[in-house]
């Protein structure tokens, strides 16, 4: 059993509204059997397990691209859009958060009596990671959010979250075990620290050596177990709700704009994906490719990914309804075309990721922040653009972004430094 990262968040507080939900489950549906269909499950459970691609996916979907909520809503997404396919994807999504973790158990029973597993050792595993996280790491977060994801062999992952009331933090803990036969043939607990060897039963007497890793585990302090567990992945958010230019990678949002908006690359990505699109679609579509087929490497700036749909406060901008449907829909008919045999456009998705890609190393453009956000700002409208503050007239906030004269053509617009120099929304977003 392998402990895979860990992820700070802000603690933040509201609700997905209705809008944005069946969106974010039908898209989440979409990444994940795209996904499954060109690595199968055990490389999503991977992808789930890592804490920075676990933000990205929640930031591509439109989710507040650094909020202790993308945990909440990615995984409610996820058991809506996956369990009435559970059985021919071959992924079951069990828990969720607070009352909807107390019916882990008896959702791994009914799942494990289907599909011929050991449903007692897959409860003991569960309650023995939420016990681990709560317990065994001392750190202040008590866990409120415990999601178990199955896979019909027996391989699974845990996303749970925990609260820390002092800090107004949430702290995401992933986990991943890659072979549930060999847990169930010599099971096994996961220690935060130094590989201690097989541990049969964790209360057993023969168990002394775990026993006493843990309670020095306990008098540790927590930071200092965090770093130093092994191969941990940390992500820490900061707790500012608008993107900053320093959360982006300018040179990876400079490919894909590059790609969306340069008139001889974005006619070969149209070739690609044999499909015509407008640019803003095929920029989002640049972005959900990245989250499907890039490597781990590619998701130490999640914040990049809202640039795909958006944010549901308006943060980088407000989400474009019509490019997000438009996003669905080409996975959609893509996965419906895979079924029949027909691979040409999924396959045309997985090589945009690579042309992309490809365009970052040998280009190596550079986006031009404060024009990205005058861009949106200025479409918007055109795009059906929606946040939360639309749904309530009267709680409207400032949107975050350094625009001013909205109403006109050229919008002036604050740098980090403060000066102010004027732009024009159909300038180019390179320099």
């Amino acid at each position: 059993m392998k402990r895979s990262g860990v992820a700070d968040l802000p603690l933040h507080g509201g609700r997905v509204p209705d809008w944005l939900a069946e969106r974010m489950t039908r898209l989440s549906t979409a990444i994940t059997e795209t996904i499954v269909h060109h690595y199968g499950t055990s490389a999503f459970l991977s992808r789930l397990s890592d804490p920075f691609w676990f933000q990205a996916l929640g930031a591509v979907m439109g989710m507040d691209w650094h909020s202790s909520g993308i945990t909440t809503s990615v995984m409610s997404a996820l058991k809506r859009g996956l369990g009435p396919r559970a059985d021919d994807i071959g992924l079951y999504i069990c828990g969720g958060r607070g009352r909807f973790s107390r019916n882990t158990p008896d959702e791994l029973r009914a799942i494990a009596n289907r599909r011929g597993l050991d449903g007692e050792e897959l409860v003991r595993t569960s309650r023995l990671t939420a016990r681990v996280d709560s317990n065994a790491i001392a750190d202040g977060f008590q866990i409120y959010l415990h999601s178990f994801v199955l896979t019909s062999s027996g391989e699974w992952a845990v996303v749970q979250q925990g609260l820390n009331d002092q800090s107004g933090m949430a702290r995401r803990y992933h986990w991943h075990s890659t072979s549930v036969r060999d847990f169930v043939a010599e099971p096994h607990t996961g220690i935060v620290g130094e590989h201690q060897g097989t541990i049969m039963n964790l209360v057993d007497a023969q168990a002394q050596p775990a026993q006493s890793a843990m309670l020095d585990i306990v008098r540790e302090h927590p930071e200092k177990t965090l770093r130093e567990a092994s191969k941990l992945r940390h992500l820490t958010m900061p707790r500012h709700h608008a993107v900053h230019p320093e959360d982006v990678n300018l040179k990876r949002l400079g490919a894909v704009l590059a790609v969306a908006y340069e008139r001889d690359l974005h006619s070969f990505a149209e070739l690609l994906l044999l499909e015509k699109l407008g640019p803003r679609t095929l920029q989002s579509l640049a972005l959900v490719a990245d989250v499907v087929h890039g490597a781990p490497s590619r998701f130490n700036d999640p914040a990049r990914f809202s640039f795909a749909h958006g944010g549901k406060d308006r943060h980088p901008f407000p989400v474009p309804l019509k490019t997000y449907d438009e996003s669905i829909n080409f996975l959609r008919t893509s996965l419906d075309a895979a079924r029949v045999g027909n691979k040409e456009k999924l396959d045309g998705f997985r090589r945009l990721e690579r042309f992309t890609r490809a365009v970052e190393t040998h280009r190596e453009p550079e986006a031009d922040f404060d024009a990205v956000l005058v861009h949106e700002d200025a479409i918007s409208a055109s795009l059906d653009g929606r946040s939360v503050f639309d749904d309530n007239p009267a709680g409207k906030q400032d949107s975050g972004l350094r625009t001013r004269n909205s109403g006109g053509r050229k919008r002036r617009v604050e740098d980090k430094r403060g000066r102010r120099r004027e732009d024009n929304p159909r300038q180019r977003l390179l320099f």
